[in-house]
């Protein structure tokens, strides 16, 4: 275990309450192993992002194309294809996609609580753990995440990690295996998105600390510090490597286009002069505010307490906490910005509040706020509910037309939010009548019940529409089995759930390019072959009494045009097309 600095008071007393008791701890633990877990198999990848994914590592399971991944025939360079990969090798295993899409998160997120608490153990003791643990589970922005199929959740975990050991050598053993393992991390981690690196800036306060102070803190040997370059650069070259000898080995322009791409323009470009997702500096607070829940309630609290920590110069909250200071700066310096982004950071701040978090939990006014925030929980689901179930009717079809929906799908999630409530309110009720001084273990049931309610009631109704499962459905019954579909301006899930090969022409070429081609192509077999398309992305060539209003999806409308709707002698104009692309 990492000692606390000499002359240092202990964070932790014995006459602090205790978190669980012995027989809690093991049953709170396998709920949230249940409560992410829940819902695995029991729906199909939803925007934003999960279509996509799945589209790309499916792809790469059936070409065997694995450097460069692909969005229908074109090259994909905003991301690389660390998660890809995972995704794949997931389906590989249990041959499922409706499971293997979301297990890279879920599995990412068991070892992302396993991390915080082992750190928080290292750190200060066995029952910090479990603080740490508990603390990270039950905040809203670490459930969404491990509950979706983005990279997000990977990269917290692959950051985690590298964090893990970068501070285990810098405060407990200067052993070279641990750098080579915080740098193998942080490259891999580069290499399933661009800010993988991060962990390596916990180098910076552990200087100041080092210059500050007299602290015994265990010197680097200059023997060590090749291992942290050459584990980044393992782990970096997973696939940086060769796919960089792909490109400069081969002569397709479209490749070197992709290097170029991914490499400048969604790295440095995207950072310094970001395109989309513009926010202002103080974008961050307001994902605090509301993500961080019900952890940032105790900011009040905790902000001093840290600050106070931070004055004394302890290394372990200079660390942890300097780290997380210059990730915030680092996300709120860049004009764009994402909530995901500074999620890296939230496991940490749980590690730097697991010790405080015994004598916080004694006081009446915290207590008070976690009681707060879960009959808050309750109380909301039973409005909503009762809003779907009672509300104004021209207010809920509103609601839910645009996106596809019917009325059953809005009693599905009632009946879902009805059962969570009265849980919900159930355990505050008895929690608060037997034990009013001890909200943790309540809070982290209730949270387990919400993340069942979203896996298996609210997730699942929602995903024929969203997915464009039932609209594609309908696709195929309308144009039936033998016949040929091509997509224009399509989105991934309706290629994924087409149900036969389609064909694409692009999801970023410009409609001038598309619509001759679908014109050839259609006019080919004009029997046999159906084009499907946004409403709005519909030309004047296409007879308007032949289209097929198929349904809504996503906010949109979608058609159907048969081949023999595409008028005679039509030629398509070069000016003045629709956009084609959803993008």
């Amino acid at each position: 275990m990492m000692a606390a600095p000499q002359g240092r008071p202990r964070l932790m007393t014995s006459t602090a309450i205790p978190f669980p008791s012995r027989w809690q701890m093991p049953l709170l633990l396998a709920l949230i192993v249940l409560a992410l877990a829940a819902g695995l198999g029991l729906r199909e990848p939803m925007p934003a992002d999960e279509p996509r994914f799945v589209l790309m590592a499916r792809t790469m399971l059936e070409t065997g194309e694995w450097l460069f991944p692909r969005r229908g025939i074109e090259l994909y360079a905003e991301k690389p294809p660390v998660f890809l990969w995972l995704q794949a090798a997931s389906y590989r295993l249990v041959g499922d996609w409706r499971v293997s899409f979301l297990l890279p998160s879920l599995l990412a997120a068991l070892a992302s609580l396993w991390l915080a608490g082992d750190l928080a153990r290292r750190l200060w003791g066995r029952r910090a753990m479990l603080y740490a643990v508990f603390g990270l589970f039950v905040c809203l922005q670490f459930g969404l995440q491990a509950k979706r199929a983005q990279i997000d959740m990977v990269l917290v975990a692959m950051t985690t990690l590298s964090l893990w050991a970068l501070l285990r050598y810098l405060l407990e053993r200067p052993d070279w295996r641990l750098l080579l393992l915080g740098g193998f991390a942080a490259g891999l981690g580069t290499v399933t998105k661009g800010v993988g690196f991060l962990p390596l800036l916990v180098f910076l306060p552990w200087l100041w600390v080092r210059a500050k102070t007299r602290h015994s803190l265990p010197a680097p040997r200059a023997a060590h510090l090749p291992a942290i370059v050459a584990g980044f650069l393992l782990g970096a070259g997973v696939w940086l490597l060769p796919m960089l000898l792909a490109v400069m080995t081969s002569g397709d322009p479209a490749l070197h286009a992709y290097a170029r791409e991914l490499l400048l323009k969604q790295t440095a470009t995207r950072y310094a002069d970001a395109w989309h997702h513009v926010k202002p500096a103080w974008y961050y607070l307001q994902t605090m505010l509301t993500l961080w829940l019900p952890g940032v309630l105790l900011a009040p609290w905790l902000l001093p307490a840290w600050w106070r920590r931070l004055r004394r110069i302890d290394p372990r909250y200079s660390l942890l906490l300097g780290w997380a200071m210059l990730v915030l700066a680092f996300f709120s310096l860049t004009p764009g910005k994402r909530e995901v982004y500074v999620f890296p950071i939230l496991p940490v701040l749980c590690v730097a509040a697991a010790p405080l978090l015994p004598v916080l939990l004694r006081r009446r006014r915290v207590r008070i706020l976690l009681w707060i925030y879960i009959g808050t929980l309750a109380v909301a689901a039973l409005a909503a509910a009762a809003w779907l179930l009672a509300g104004p009717q021209e207010h809920l079809h509103a609601l839910i037309e645009d996106r596809g929906m019917d009325t059953t799908v809005a009693l599905r999630i009632a009946v879902s939010l009805l059962l969570f409530g009265a849980l919900a309110l159930g355990v505050f009720v008895l929690a608060l009548w037997r034990s009013p001084k001890r909200p943790g273990p309540a809070l982290v049931v209730v949270t387990a019940a919400l993340w069942m309610t979203f896996g298996i009631g609210l997730q699942p109704a929602l995903s024929p529409a969203a997915s464009a499962q039932a609209l594609m459905a309908e696709v195929g019954r309308t144009i039936g089995p033998d016949a040929e579909l091509a997509l224009l301006g399509w989105r991934e899930q309706h290629r994924i759930q087409a149900e036969r090969a389609v064909g694409d022409y692009g999801y970023g070429r410009p409609g001038k390019g598309k619509w001759p081609l679908a014109r050839d192509w259609l006019l080919a077999d004009p029997d046999r072959r159906w084009l499907f398309l946004r409403e709005e992305a519909a030309v004047a060539c296409l007879d308007p009494a032949r289209r097929i209003a198929i349904g809504e999806s996503n906010r949109r409308t979608w058609l159907l045009a048969p081949g023999r709707a595409w008028i005679p002698g039509c030629e398509v104009p070069t000016d003045g097309l629709p956009d084609a692309d959803e993008e």
